[in-house]
Order: C-alpha cells, then sequence, then structure tokens
C-alpha cells in the first residue's frame, strides 16, 4: 500500500505519524510530503532566486523532521518531498499522480467549535482529490 501522509511540522503532523505507525505495517511505502506556501509576491519580488529556494528548504525540513523522526524509529522506511504551491492542490496533484491508495491527514480543526469543523486544506483536499483521504483528529 501506498501512503502519502502530507506533514506541516504541527502536533497535527506528529499525531498522524504516531497513528500511521500504529496501524500500518512497516512494510507499507509512505511518503512524507510538506507543501510551503508560496511568499507573497511583494517579499518575493526583494529576494533573489537562491534566497527563496534557500527559506522553502529550510521550511520543509523543518516541517519533515518530527514525522521523519517517527517513522525512522519505528522502523517505517519513507521517502520524503518538499513542494511550494498551495498545499491542498499539491497534496491531491502528488496523490494521483504517485498513485497513492491513501492520504492521511491530521485536521487542525480551527473555529469557535474545534471539533465540528476540518481544516480548510483537508476540506480542499477531500473535495479535489481522487484517492481516498483518512483523516485524523
Amino acid at each position: 500500500m501506498k501512503i502519502l501522509l502530507p506533514v506541516d511540522g504541527s502536533a497535527n503532523s506528529t499525531r498522524c505519524a504516531k497513528y500511521l505507525v500504529k496501524h500500518w505495517p512497516a512494510n507499507a511505502s509512505v511518503t512524507l510530503v510538506n507543501v510551503d506556501a508560496p511568499l507573497r509576491e511583494s517579499i518575493a519580488g526583494r529576494l533573489d532566486t537562491g534566497s527563496i529556494a534557500e527559506f522553502h528548504l529550510e521550511n520543509g525540513r523543518a516541517a519533515l523532521k518530527g514525522a521523519s523522526r517517527i517513522l525512522a524509529k519505528a522502523g517505517h522506511l519513507h521517502d520524503e518531498r518538499m513542494l511550494v504551491g498551495d498545499p491542498a492542490s499539491e497534496i491531491a496533484r502528488l496523490a494521483k499522480q504517485g498513485r497513492f491508495d491513501l492520504i492521511v491527514m491530521g485536521s487542525h480543526g480551527r473555529g469557535l467549535v474545534k471539533s465540528l469543523f476540518l481544516g480548510s486544506v483537508v476540506i480542499k483536499v477531500l473535495s479535489h482529490s481522487l484517492v481516498p483521504v483518512l483523516v485524523v483528529h
């Protein structure tokens, strides 16, 4: 089984990685992905291409670190991807192009009544992805 695990370095990402370790066999093919939002033009216009690339690389490494450590400690081999763009669109695109069987995502559940709302990225992935999505809350 090919599983795509989008992470952002949050406690939700950690919870998803732990869920994955507990509920899937170590031989599942897991890809961690971090999608960093592009810099606003007002900021990007003041930086050179190398600085922008370094910024996204540092953000991606930081976001992947916790989940990667959890999977490695449990013996789950995995690979990592770092992308820049709209997170929901890039996650759905990668899941389809990579022929993943499942996307496992955490929901921040931000809102007045946290337990009733999924995060906006999760909602967008659910509405755009042809690949099944498991939401860990």
